[in-house]
């Protein structure tokens, strides 16, 4: 497969993610939470939690697994990229990498650990309960470590598609 083809596959996967992050983002939490409210369930956030955490370990793992994938292929293909590009799509890519792997295996881990502490019923928390102060400032942490992984994977989609348009100049 020549470089070109290889490379907009590259892009192709990353974007692909991009998009299911943001989607996830924008519209999956966001709804999930507003309809289970809108039943006026006791549990409505619990539920809602539940099924925003299981989709969220999909984004994040997948996010993870593809910026490592990513990760070799840029290195495979090293020699098709100038050295700013290089080391531009390497960092991007370890952003990527990391963020979402705090997300899954550090901040989500502890989330759940405070969840199950609370005995599943987080909406019976007082909202000045240590556990639940803390199971917010986790929540913000996760957000943020995925828009960072957002963020570097969108400009690590810039850099990927730099060679592309170069090369298409030049015909």
């Amino acid at each position: 497969m020549s470089f070109p083809v290889l490379n907009q596959m590259r892009m192709f996967l990353l974007a692909a993610w991009l998009g299911v992050a943001i989607y996830f983002s924008v519209v999956v939490a966001p709804s999930v939470f507003g309809t289970l409210r809108s039943f006026s369930l006791i549990n409505a956030n619990e539920i809602a939690g539940t099924i925003v955490t299981r989709t969220l370990s999909i984004v994040n793992t997948s996010g993870f697994i593809l910026s490592l994938l990513l990760l070799i292929s840029t290195l495979a293909l090293k020699k098709n990229y100038g050295r700013t590009s290089l080391i531009l799509q390497i960092a991007l890519l370890m952003i990527v990498a990391v963020a979402t792997g705090l997300g899954e295996w550090v901040i989500a881990v502890r989330m759940r650990g405070l969840r199950a502490a609370m005995h599943g019923q987080i909406d019976q928390v007082a909202l000045s309960d240590p556990n639940r102060i803390a199971f917010a400032a986790l929540h913000s942490y996760s957000v943020a470590a995925l828009g960072i992984a957002m963020i570097a994977g969108l400009l690590a989609c810039f850099v990927i598609a730099k060679p592309l348009q170069i090369g298409l100049r030049g015909r």
